[in-house]
C-alpha cells in the first residue's frame, strides 16, 4: 500500500496535479479536483447543474462528477487559447522545442503515476497504459524536433526577383478526444499544434475526462505560456460550441464515423479546415505461406489489444484456406490464455471495456453473430473476476467466431471489443476484392513469406495505415490515418505539420513594376 499526495508535484503558483488516495489495485482512486483547465490553472464552474457521473470500469463504482462546459465557459478556455497564441507563435522553433522536450521529460518521470490514473480512467491494463504513455512521450519529442525545421521554398524569378513561402501556424486549434487512448490522444493532437505555433483547447470524451489535465498541468509545470493548452469538459454540447466558435481555426477528432461527419458539417460553417481519424473494419490477410506463430501473434494484436477497442482492428481476418484448421487451433488457444481481472494488476492482459452500455453493445453483436450463422469457437460472455470489488466491473471474455460470412453484421459494423471474425478466401483476387469491400479503411494487414506478394497486396488494398507481417504497430515518426470514411488528413509523422499549419507565399519585386496601365 502507498499514500499519493498528489500525482505531480504542484506547478509553482498553481494547485496540486492530482490529489487522490490509491492503493495498487482498482477501487481505491478518488479524484477530488476540478478536471477543466485555462488560463494555467485548473477551473472550478460555479454552475453545478448538468453534472454527469464518471465511472471506473474495472469496478462499475462512480469515480467523480463530470462538470460540462457551456458556451461562458468554453469562450473562456478560447480566450485563454487565443491570449497565448500571441505570445507563442512568436517564439522560435528552438524555443517551442525546449519547452517540448521539458514536457516529455516531465512525462517519462511520471510515467507509471499517469498510467494508473489512465488505467482507472480507461479499464485498460497497466501493461498497456503504460506504453500509451510512452507514446505520448514519445510524440512530443518528435514534434520537438520538427519545431526547429519549419521552413519554407526560395524560388529564384526572372530579373532577379524570388518568391519564398513561409509555414505559418494557424491559431486556436480544437482538439475532440476518444475514450480509448484518452493521455494519448491529447498528446497526439497536441504536439503538432503547438509544434507550429498554435494553441489549443481539448475536450476529451465524458466518458475518460481525467487524464487530459494531467497533461495540461505537465504543460503548465514544462513552462508554456498560461493557456496553451486547455482542457473543457462535456459532451456533443460542449464539442458542438467549439466547433461553432468563431475564434478557432481547425478542428481534430477522433471518434465514430458519424460522429466526424457532424463535426466537418459544423467546422464547414465557418470553412475550418479538419482533421478526422474515425472508425474501421480492417482486414488483416493470412496467406498459406505465412510463419503461423507470428500470424497468430499479429491477429491476437489486431484483435485484443485495449479490450479490442481500438480504431485499427484486423477485425476481419482472412485466412487461406489451407492453413485454416492449424491457424484456429492455435489462435483459440492463445486467446482462452488471456488473463483477464484488475487491470493495475501485472499479470492481467485484458481490463475491463469502457462503459455497462458498451459491454451490452458488444456482447449483442455476439448474439447477432450467433443468429446469422457464426460459431464461436471461444469466449464471446460476461466475465466475472474472482476479486469481489470487480463484481460490477465491464468484463468480457475474449472472442473467437469462425463460419463467418462477408454480408454477416459481425463482418460488416465496426464492433469496437474483443470480438475477430474469421473469414476463409481461395485465392489473392478473391480476398483482394472482398477486403475493400467496405466504407471504411482505416487499416489493414498482410502475413506472407513472399515479398512481392506482400506489396503487390498492399498496393491494391484500399486503406491508410498497412502492415506487413505485423499489425497495430504505430511508430510516431510514420502517419496515421485512413482511406474513405475513416477520415481525413493524418496523425503522426512530417506531413502532419501541413495539417497545423498554413502557407503563405511572398513575391519580391527586385526591378520595375511591368504594368499593362
Amino acid at each position: 500500500m502507498r499514500l499519493l499526495a498528489s500525482l505531480l508535484t504542484p506547478c509553482p503558483g498553481g494547485p496540486a496535479f492530482l490529489t487522490l488516495l490509491r492503493r495498487a489495485s482498482s477501487g481505491t482512486m478518488q479524484i477530488k479536483d476540478p478536471l477543466n483547465f485555462w488560463g494555467g490553472r485548473r477551473v472550478e464552474l460555479s454552475d453545478v447543474t448538468g453534472l454527469e457521473p464518471v465511472y471506473e470500469p474495472a469496478t462499475g463504482r462512480v469515480l467523480c462528477q463530470l462538470q460540462p462546459c457551456k458556451a461562458a465557459q468554453v469562450d473562456e478556455a478560447v480566450r485563454s487559447a487565443c491570449s497565448a497564441f500571441t505570445a507563442w507563435r512568436k517564439m522560435a522553433g528552438m524555443e517551442r522545442a525546449r519547452v517540448m522536450l521539458e514536457t516529455a521529460r516531465l512525462i517519462e518521470k511520471r510515467r507509471e503515476d499517469i498510467a494508473e490514473v489512465e488505467v482507472v480512467n480507461n479499464g485498460k491494463s497497466i501493461t498497456e497504459a503504460r506504453l500509451d504513455v510512452d507514446s505520448a512521450r514519445l510524440c512530443i519529442e518528435y514534434f520537438a524536433g520538427l519545431a526547429t525545421n519549419m521552413s519554407g521554398q526560395h524560388v529564384q524569378l526572372p530579373g532577379g526577383s524570388f518568391a519564398y513561402t513561409r509555414r505559418e501556424p494557424l491559431g486556436v486549434c480544437v482538439g475532440i478526444g476518444a475514450w480509448n487512448y484518452p493521455f494519448q490522444i491529447a498528446a497526439w493532437k497536441s504536439a503538432p499544434a503547438i509544434a507550429c505555433g498554435n494553441s489549443m483547447v481539448f475536450k476529451p470524451s465524458p466518458v475518460t475526462p481525467v487524464s487530459a489535465v494531467l497533461l495540461a498541468e505537465i504543460y503548465a509545470q514544462a513552462g508554456v505560456p498560461e493557456g496553451l493548452f486547455n482542457v473543457v469538459q462535456g459532451a456533443q454540447e460542449t464539442g458542438t460550441l467549439l466547433c461553432h466558435h468563431p475564434s478557432v481555426a481547425k478542428v481534430s477528432f477522433t471518434g465514430s464515423v458519424p460522429t466526424g461527419k457532424k463535426i466537418m458539417e459544423m467546422a464547414s460553417k465557418g470553412v475550418k479546415p479538419v482533421t478526422l481519424e474515425l472508425g474501421g473494419k480492417s482486414p488483416l490477410i493470412i496467406f498459406e505461406d505465412s510463419d503461423l506463430e507470428n500470424a497468430v501473434r499479429g491477429a491476437l494484436m489486431a484483435n485484443f489489444l485495449s479490450q479490442g477497442q481500438v480504431c485499427s482492428n484486423g477485425t476481419r481476418v482472412f485466412v487461406h484456406r489451407p492453413i485454416l484448421p492449424q491457424f484456429l487451433t492455435e489462435v483459440v488457444r492463445r486467446t482462452k490464455a488471456i488473463q483477464i481481472g484488475d487491470p493495475l494488476l501485472e499479470e492481467t492482459r485484458m481490463g475491463a471495456l469502457v462503459s455497462r452500455p458498451h459491454l451490452d453493445k458488444v456482447l449483442g453483436y455476439v448474439e447477432q453473430a450467433k443468429k446469422e450463422g457464426a460459431r464461436v469457437l471461444c469466449g464471446g460472455e460476461p466475465f466475472t473476476p474472482a476479486d469481489p470489488k470487480l463484481r460490477n466491473g465491464y468484463y468480457m471474455t475474449p472472442c473467437v467466431l469462425d463460419n463467418c460470412t462477408d454480408d454477416m453484421t459481425c463482418v460488416r459494423e465496426e464492433i469496437f471489443g474483443p470480438v475477430m471474425s474469421v473469414l476463409t478466401f481461395d485465392t489473392e483476387v478473391e480476398v483482394l476484392q472482398r477486403a475493400n469491400d467496405t466504407t471504411m479503411g482505416l487499416a489493414a494487414g498482410v502475413f506472407t513469406k513472399d515479398i512481392q506478394r506482400a506489396h503487390r497486396v498492399i498496393e491494391n488494398l484500399q486503406a491508410g495505415s498497412c502492415f506487413i507481417n505485423n499489425y497495430n504497430i504505430t511508430p510516431v515518426e510514420v502517419p496515421f490515418g485512413g482511406y474513405k470514411a475513416s477520415g481525413i488528413g493524418r496523425e503522426n509523422g512530417q506531413v502532419t505539420v501541413e495539417f497545423y499549419s498554413q502557407l503563405k507565399t511572398v513575391v519580391v519585386e527586385m526591378g520595375d513594376v511591368d504594368s499593362l496601365f
